[in-house]
């Protein structure tokens, strides 16, 4: 019962972002650029819940950004789905009490994250290739999520450490013998 309810605060903390996304960060923007808080969202999920939640809630997230977007099913579901197992093992071998390792992961995610989604569309659309202009605008959009991630990064670890707990029950029991 508690995972659902977990999981049911992860959706509407979903519905917020991209709420965030499409409407508020449309007037706080640097240079026409926004930050893509999705995909720190869903590393978040697999650092602190696990691969098979972040996992599924990227694939989940990705299939309700395409239906909204309506450009292609499924390609933004695989990446979100990529970027929840990369959480996980990043979660294996990096820790997440650090603030520079949690900025360094979001920004090697949403650099993974952007190249692909840029080289699919290239393939898909048949879109002219302008690296100086996706490299201008990747480095922005890594510093933009750096900048929140910096903001509300105390927030971001309170929370990640309840639904650790609430999904991977991490309680110590000592014995002694």
């Amino acid at each position: 019962m508690r995972k659902a309810k977990v999981i049911l605060i992860l959706l509407l903390l979903f519905f917020i972002i991209y709420f965030l996304q499409l409407n508020f960060f449309s007037w706080f923007n640097i240079g026409g650029i926004k930050p893509n808080l999705i995909v720190v969202l869903v590393l978040f999920i697999g650092l602190f819940v696990g691969k098979k939640t972040g996992v599924i809630l990227g694939i989940v997230f990705g299939m309700l950004i395409d239906l909204n977007i309506g450009k292609s099913l499924g390609i933004t579901s695989i990446l979100l789905g990529i970027i929840g197992l990369l959480g996980e093992y990043l979660d294996k071998n990096f820790s997440k009490d650090s603030r520079v390792t949690i900025i360094t992961m979001s920004a090697i995610s949403t650099l993974l994250y952007e190249i692909c989604t840029y080289v699919i569309n290239i393939f898909q659309y048949d879109i002219q290739v302008e690296v100086l202009t996706f490299t201008l605008t990747l480095l922005v959009e890594i510093l933009f999520n750096t900048m929140l991630i910096i903001i509300f990064f105390p927030l971001m670890k309170k929370l990640g450490y309840y639904l650790e707990e609430a999904f991977k029950g991490k309680k110590i029991l000592t014995r002694y013998f």
